[in-house]
């Protein structure tokens, strides 16, 4: 990502995280980084069609480490899909290694936004209390799914909205296009993939988890994916 849309995203962030900030200044700020992360997005596949050797389809494999690698998972593929990218989870120990396939920008949009928000999930965890009716694990793990889905659905709300305002008759036709091309990467790699079955989840920390997703920062932030992984292990 350039560093003068890096750098307009940080500010906004640390606007929108200031004390000061009210509520609604604060999602103020929030919307306008999200906004940012996708319109670069945009900008990125315009100029790739113009010049694909500016964008090219290229791959990275992350390491997703225990407690809670399952759900970590999840938030990753949240985030990886409206990005146009998709992953592939093998497991590898308590943990599992995911190898994620999408365009050289997009992949960026993705390891800085999974970055901030397994950073923000531990932040939020730690700060909701457990029912005592329930089980830690299981509510740890309800809340994660709720806070995931709404994030996924917040980012493909942004991605949508920078695609239709784009001014370009043909945006539809050059993203599906990459989503294609990202999708026969994968396929070439992996070319007897099976889909995992859906997961069924108890505890009771759904709702509590997609209230913090609501108000997940989306605009990511430059944080080391090792200690977000140690915090939400807490």
């Amino acid at each position: 990502m350039s560093e003068a849309i890096l750098s307009k995203v940080r500010k906004l962030l640390a606007q929108a995280e200031d004390p000061a900030c009210t509520p609604a200044e604060s999602a103020a700020f929030t919307a306008k980084a999200t906004d940012l992360i996708a319109r670069y997005g945009v900008d990125r596949a315009l100029l790739a069609a113009r010049d694909p050797t500016t964008d090219p389809v290229g791959d990275r494999v992350l390491d997703i480490v225990a407690p809670y690698a399952r759900d970590k998972v999840g938030l990753l593929a949240a985030v990886a899909e409206p990005l146009r990218c998709r992953c592939v989870r093998r497991r590898q120990g308590n943990g599992f290694t995911l190898h994620l396939f999408g365009f050289a920008s997009d992949l960026e949009r993705v390891d800085l936004l999974f970055t901030s928000l397994l950073v923000q999930a531990a932040h939020g965890l730690a700060a909701t209390e457990v029912p005592a009716d329930d089980h830690p694990a299981a509510f740890r793990r309800s809340w994660l799914a709720g806070f995931a889905e709404v994030v996924g659905g917040r980012l493909w709300a942004a991605e949508t909205a920078a695609a239709s305002e784009s001014g370009t008759p043909s945006m539809a036709l050059v993203l599906a296009d990459r989503s294609d091309r990202v999708q026969r990467r994968l396929t070439e790699e992996y070319p007897r993939l099976r889909t995992a079955p859906p997961r069924r989840l108890g505890g009771t920390g759904f709702g509590s988890g997609a209230e913090a997703g609501q108000r997940a920062n989306l605009g990511g932030r430059d944080l080391g994916g090792a200690a977000a992984g140690r915090q939400l292990g807490r």
